[in-house]
């Protein structure tokens, strides 16, 4: 009955926006700044933050009401990395005022952010990280080089992990900060991809002075804080909403049906074993926003990841085979800056280049396995000599 009553709350509220601000003759950004303050932005969020406190299953109410009604939305592809990773990483662990100076801006795409956690000594160990901040009176000063850094060309705000701490072991001296991507000593530096693409940046800090008014989280709660993001990050990877037959098994789907002439019985059988695979791993998906609703999500986003990942590489490798020589041609090798993957818009070329990368990014392959090991089916964890070593201490 309360997800009923959340319904008629939820449609009477999309109808009295599009009363006030009806989108033919409405500012785009006007729109979504109103729309964000009746609380029709993300509904489980708590009220005066772009939410209601309603279930997060009935998001879907107000999407499809205000697709029909023709209302622009917020661009979620070009801000995912805010709305997926820092937007329940603020909430979770932000105070009241970050809460309120950061969401909106966020969810309206007035603010790209980016995510600066790997390091060139850092990536699957990321609690081996060493971009150093030392408190300088109100204000930490900043040193050191990130990388892997999608949207960062773009991005005016990004969520970084710091070692405050060198002399703890390397997962207790680290904290969480939000770092405006203008300030002095910020650059910015393109990583070009084997797609010819650069959508990852290496990031370098020089002196960058970060107030410590945007720490998110206490002094030494940094490594807690990265891996609430890093769960809904997975969770943003592989456990979003989607139709059945979308993905990468569209796309092989439809040369299927209208190419005959390349079937072969091998390629059958890999297009069903993929067709199904996918619809497991979109009704499993659908389990897990059901489990996300309750709180920050668990370490099954890491499962979820893997299989994104596995899916994605064998069904672009399906589509190149099924193509043939038309699958080897590529329509443009240079260097561009995109402000989001574009999967569906490119060549199967493309996409299974690009795909290499799913089992990097989001976490590797090799530590989601891990992760689902020892937190899901409780197996012994790795042996660890490094974790009560201080981090000063360790070979690098």
């Amino acid at each position: 009955m309360a997800d009923v009553a959340g319904e008629a709350e939820l449609r009477a509220g999309v109808d009295a926006l599009l009363a006030e601000h009806p989108p033919a003759s409405t500012d785009r950004l006007d729109f979504l700044h109103a729309r964000f303050d009746a609380g029709l932005a993300w509904v489980h969020f708590p009220e005066g933050l772009g939410g209601l406190g309603l279930p997060r299953g009935l998001q879907p109410v107000v999407e499809k009401a205000l697709y029909a009604a023709g209302a622009p939305d917020n661009d979620p592809r070009r801000i995912g990395i805010g709305l997926g990773m820092a937007a329940p990483t603020i909430l979770a662990f932000g105070t009241e005022e970050q809460r309120r100076r950061y969401l909106r801006p966020l969810w309206c795409g007035e603010e790209v952010w980016c995510q600066l956690f790997s390091e060139p000594g850092a990536g699957s160990d990321l609690a081996g990280l060493s971009t150093r901040a030392v408190l300088d009176g109100d204000t930490w000063i900043v040193n050191g080089q990130k990388v892997w850094t999608s949207s960062a060309h773009i991005a005016d705000r990004a969520i970084i992990v710091l070692r405050t701490d060198p002399d703890l072991p390397k997962h207790q001296g680290l904290s969480y900060f939000v770092l405006d991507m203008h300030d002095p000593g910020v650059e910015v530096r393109p990583l070009r991809q084997i797609t010819g693409e650069a959508e990852f940046n290496e990031v370098f800090l020089t002196d960058v002075r970060v107030p410590d008014g945007d720490r998110l989280g206490e002094v030494g709660e940094g490594w807690k804080v990265a891996n609430a993001t890093l769960s809904n990050e997975r969770v943003a990877i592989g456990g979003g909403a989607f139709p059945r037959e979308f993905g990468m098994v569209m796309k092989v789907a439809e040369t299927w049906r209208t190419r005959p002439e390349l079937r072969t019985p091998a390629t059958h059988d890999r297009l069903l074993r993929g067709w199904i695979d996918t619809e497991v791993a979109r009704v499993t998906a659908t389990r897990l926003r059901q489990k996300l609703a309750a709180g920050v999500p668990g370490p099954e986003g890491a499962a979820m990841k893997l299989s994104f990942a596995r899916i994605n590489q064998e069904m672009s490798a399906l589509e190149v085979d099924l193509l043939g020589d038309d699958g080897l041609t590529y329509a443009d090798w240079s260097e561009r800056r995109p402000t989001f993957v574009d999967f569906f818009g490119q060549d199967a070329g493309f996409r299974y280049l690009r795909a290499k990368g799913n089992s990097i990014e989001g976490g590797t392959s090799e530590v989601l396995r891990n992760v689902v090991a020892e937190r899901i089916l409780g197996l012994p964890t790795e042996h660890r000599v490094d974790k009560d070593v201080p981090w000063k201490d360790l070979p690098r």
